[in-house]
């Protein structure tokens, strides 16, 4: 009897160990699979930035899976998500990100989207950075509307820099 029960005890042991072992291999797979597709989704995490034989800044963004561009970048110093959008006039931060990093509601104003006429919110961004791509004092709007946590990278950004498109690129030069 007293032989049984260590070979029982070594069972039970037995069975939670490959419990144990199914649940990291499972948590693994979830955390690599998750990192795939986030990089697939933006590829530009970590934004570097370049000097061209002009002497200019330049940054190169890679398109998402989606065919969009978007990368990581910082408002005021606070790490945003970009998506960049030649066809906005302003950058359009969403009213949860603009709370979140302390920007301050201006004057109310409509403007034109594809989704139709909305109220946004005129503000001043003090700074704005992509990669050393850095614009001060930019005009922008918090749009209460607007879903997600990217940040649309208009034309108030943009206007100041050559931007050229090729293949699966885009060029940003300062």
């Amino acid at each position: 009897m007293k032989d049984k029960l260590p070979e029982e005890q070594n069972k039970q042991l037995g069975k939670g160990m490959i419990i144990i072992s199914w649940v990291l291999i499972l948590g693994m797979l979830v955390w690599f699979f998750g990192v795939l597709e986030t990089n697939k989704r933006n590829p530009n995490q970590n934004v570097a930035t370049t000097i061209s034989t002009t002497g200019e800044k330049e940054v190169v963004l890679q398109s998402s899976s989606y065919g969009h561009y978007i990368a990581n970048g910082k408002i005021n110093n606070k790490k945003v998500t970009f998506l960049v959008d030649t066809g906005a006039s302003f950058v359009s931060v969403p009213e949860r990100v603009a709370n979140k990093i302390g920007l301050k509601k201006g004057a109310p104003v409509l403007v034109s989207t594809a989704n139709g006429t909305v109220e946004v919110y005129a503000t001043i961004l003090d700074e704005i950075s992509l990669g050393e791509i850095k614009l001060y004092d930019i005009r922008a709007n918090i749009n209460p509307h607007m879903d997600g946590n990217e940040i649309l990278l208009g034309m108030s950004f943009l206007r100041g820099l050559s931007v050229t498109h090729e293949g699966k690129q885009l060029t940003i030069r300062q």
